[in-house]
């Protein structure tokens, strides 16, 4: 997995911290953790490599030398575009703040653990879908990064889009192009060449999982893109429409993937080798917009190391729900501790002219279930 690594050397500052030091954790931290034992792993995993997550803790001068793991076309990249390792490096913190958003309240949280080199950890030597979601969103999160760094003019390397220029149509008819229309083409090309070096240099089992899920990631960018446009005429008649393409918001690739997740295909490899077939015979084929996964995932209930699971004991849990975020779910029915504590909150807010609001402080005394540890 070079895609997802060196994003977290990249950013592992101090930005990044917060989303180390969340409870409890599941991991890209340990993803360079198992590089030194991939090669033991069976074939299925021995591809998984996330070093270039981990470019955000060293320097852009000897991070490129430092970073264990990353083949000569990344590392060459690396030395030729440090602006560019840099904005990675700063968007890292977005993709896994996405992440951890997406799947807040389910047993997998997304979590990240505080260690020098790794960040998801074991986790990711299975090739579950959760592991394939963990690919397409760090894939989709370089892409935007690039894309909204290249438009408000951070690399020297790209600006806006130079094609977006003259005039052309659309379904309201003729508009001129103008403004400044997001350069995602640009960021894709580099992001394909940059994350996806390492898979496609092994090209085994896994390496072909990790190369699908990272374009199901950086075509969910793409997908988002919007056409938007400015009036011109008297009286705002609109005679004459000036538009750019503009990049969503990054929450919409996030739900996008998640739904991507939901449906995620379980395959095995062709007799060739070459490519997928489904598990199930009786489904249809993955598109390039579907997540792939090789292998089940586990239930995530308890500790495990081999798995990279954390376990759920201590999760936060909702007692009158009945989703997954429920403490029958949540808690693998170990059952759950009800603590009560104080929370100040504003209360009473009247506003006065003009023009403030003025609140008191209130205590509210609320109950916290927590789920037990595993005995």
């Amino acid at each position: 997995m070079l895609g997802a690594g060196l994003l977290f050397a990249l950013s592992r500052a101090k930005s990044v911290k917060v989303y180390l030091d969340t409870t409890p954790a599941h991991n890209i931290q340990s993803l360079l953790l198992w590089i030194n034992d991939v090669i033991a792993i069976c074939w299925l995993t021995s591809r998984v490599d996330g070093s270039w997550w981990y470019m955000g803790t060293l320097g852009s001068q000897v991070m490129c030398d430092n970073i264990p793991g990353l083949v000569n076309k990344q590392r060459h990249l690396c030395r030729q575009h440090p602006n560019i390792m840099q904005a990675i490096g700063a968007g890292f913190k977005g993709w896994i703040g996405e992440c951890q958003h997406q799947f807040q309240n389910h047993r997998w949280n997304c979590n990240t653990i505080a260690r020098d080199h790794n960040v998801f950890g074991r986790l990711l030597l299975r090739s579950s879908r959760e592991a394939a979601f963990v690919y397409a969103i760090s894939s989709a999160g370089v892409v935007h990064t690039l894309t909204r760094a290249c438009s408000q003019g951070e690399l020297q390397s790209c600006s806006c889009d130079p094609t977006k220029k003259g005039s052309s149509r659309d379904a309201k008819g003729a508009f001129a192009w103008g403004g400044c229309s997001d350069h995602v083409e640009h960021a894709m090309r580099f992001s394909q060449a940059f994350v996806d070096a390492k898979e496609r240099k092994e090209r085994d089992a896994r390496a072909l999982m990790n190369l699908h899920n990272n374009r199901a990631g950086r075509k969910a960018v793409k997908r988002f893109m919007s056409l938007e446009c400015k009036c011109h005429g008297v009286s705002g008649s609109c005679s004459v429409r000036t538009c750019w393409l503009a990049l969503a918001d990054f929450r919409r690739t996030g739900d996008h993937l998640r739904r991507r997740y939901n449906g995620a295909v379980q395959v095995v490899m062709n007799q060739y080798g070459t490519g997928f077939t489904t598990a199930q015979q009786h489904l249809k084929r993955p598109s390039k917009n579907d997540l792939v996964y090789f292998e089940d995932s586990p239930d995530y209930c308890i500790r495990d190391q081999d798995s990279g699971s954390v376990g759920t004991g201590g999760r936060v849990c909702n007692r009158t729900s009945r989703g997954v975020d429920s403490c029958e779910v949540m808690c693998c029915g170990r059952g759950y501790d009800t603590s009560h504590i104080s929370r100040t909150t504003k209360c009473e807010c009247k506003f006065h002219w003009c023009c403030a609001v003025h609140c008191r402080d209130c205590i509210l005394e609320v109950d916290v279930h927590t789920c037990k540890a595993q005995t």
